[in-house]
């Protein structure tokens, strides 16, 4: 290095001098040092990385390592015959999930744990005296149940990022019996995938009110809703996909009270409301596309009243209206594109008494009014889109009274043979 500095100091022209001074020779010492020094610590910061790198790698391994001991272990409780041994099994997962070193061992502790509530579920043999030692297995081993619907609800609710939250993991829950609490409420389910179809809802609360559904899929596909209450009052529905086709709602509650509808896709397509009691009142549908194509409407009560149409495409075609109450009272209509096109009114009650249509479009093309009590008395129509064009079969109650008095600014399309037999 000395060398190449003098050579470098004669090769700039620099004055030539048969001799150097003590000044020039002695800085010349101190850069040689300076660059043999400066690649030493070069070369020690490469083998300090490296070494970093072995270290961090084993630590990893040796993390993985008693992740896996501690899963076999908690697995093997999780598989004991006792209820009380299998409890601690489901602490332990859940607390390996807690602790995992990588987002992929997470979702296996979590795959565990939906798989044991995926299992074949035993009925209450009852509390008589006869089979009181399987109704008291029964009870424990509900209560293992019941823990982890209850640890799932509170590791979702958590924030992405903060320690021990789940969201974001995936969640199957396909099949399974819920029958009692389960609490989402709040949660964000912004990506991922949550299915719950083919799940049967037969008891306690369900709870995803004030959730918000932002991103990835939540799937109620074919869900049996027959008691208890799930509720989804408040939540917001702002993206992603959340599919409720061929549900059935035969029973209990299913609450969209002052829910907000505002992005993403909801499907309620090949839904059977049969008995359930749906409330979407206060509801506000300003985004989102909401299909309840060939939905079928036999008893219960579907409940829209005060709901807000002012976006988006709310899609009942192809619905059937055989029985039960579906009620739009106090609705208002202004923006949204609104379908009934080949929808079927053969029984029960459709209600949309003090229903304000002030914009948008609401289309009852090629319906068909066969039976039942479609009701329009009292609704106001101001504005925006209402079409009965191709529509079959009596004109429903009230509407050619409301529609009388409408104002110039409604775009008003009814068939000929109303117009003929109005009053």
């Amino acid at each position: 290095m000395f060398y190449t500095g003098w050579d470098l100091l004669d090769a700039r022209e620099l004055k030539p001098e048969r001799r150097i001074d003590s000044t020039t020779l002695f800085d010349l010492v101190k850069l040689s040092f300076g660059v043999v020094a400066g690649a030493g610590a070069l070369v020690a910061l490469i083998v300090a990385y490296r070494r970093q790198r072995v270290d961090e790698a084993g630590a990893y391994r040796e993390a993985t390592r008693l992740h896996t001991e501690r899963f076999s272990q908690a697995v093997d409780k999780l598989g004991s015959d006792s209820p009380a041994v299998r409890l601690g099994g489901v602490h332990a997962l859940a607390g390996l999930a807690d602790d995992a070193p990588d987002d992929s061992l997470r979702q296996t502790c979590i795959d565990v744990l939906c798989a044991y509530l995926q299992l074949p579920f035993t009925p209450d043999p009852g509390d008589d005296l006869a089979h009181q030692d399987e109704h008291h297995r029964y009870l424990a081993l509900r209560k293992v149940r019941h823990t982890i619907l209850r640890l799932i609800g509170d590791h979702y609710r958590r924030p992405r990022g903060t320690h021990r939250s789940w969201e974001g993991c995936d969640l199957d829950l396909t099949g399974v019996t819920i029958d009692g609490p389960l609490n989402f409420r709040g949660a964000v389910f912004s990506s991922g995938t949550v299915r719950f179809g083919g799940a049967v809802f037969s008891g306690g609360m369900v709870d995803f009110g004030r959730a918000v559904f932002s991103g990835g899929t939540v799937n109620f596909r074919g869900a049996a809703f027959s008691g208890g209450t799930v509720d989804f009052i408040g939540a917001v529905f702002s993206g992603g996909w959340v599919d409720f086709g061929g549900a059935v709602f035969s029973g209990g509650e299913v609450g969209f009270a002052g829910a907000t509808f505002s992005g993403g896709w909801v499907r309620f397509g090949d839904a059977a409301f049969s008995g359930a009691w749906v409330p979407f009142t206060g509801a506000a549908f300003s985004g989102s596309a909401v299909d309840f194509g060939d939905a079928v409407f036999s008893g219960g009560t579907v409940d829209f009243r005060d709901a807000v149409f002012s976006g988006g495409t709310v899609d009942f075609g192809g619905a059937v209206f055989s029985g039960g109450t579906v009620r739009f009272v106090g609705a208002a209509f202004s923006g949204a594109w609104v379908g009934f096109v080949d929808a079927v009114f053969s029984g029960g009650t459709v209600d949309f008494g003090d229903a304000a249509f002030s914009g948008g479009a609401v289309d009852f093309g090629d319906t068909v009014f066969s039976g039942g009590a479609v009701d329009f008395g009292g609704a106001v129509f101001s504005g925006g889109t209402v079409s009965f064009d191709g529509t079959t079969g009596p004109a429903p109650g009230g509407l050619l009274t409301a529609t009388g008095a409408q104002a110039p600014a409604v775009v008003l399309v009814l068939p000929s043979a109303w117009l003929t037999t109005n009053p």
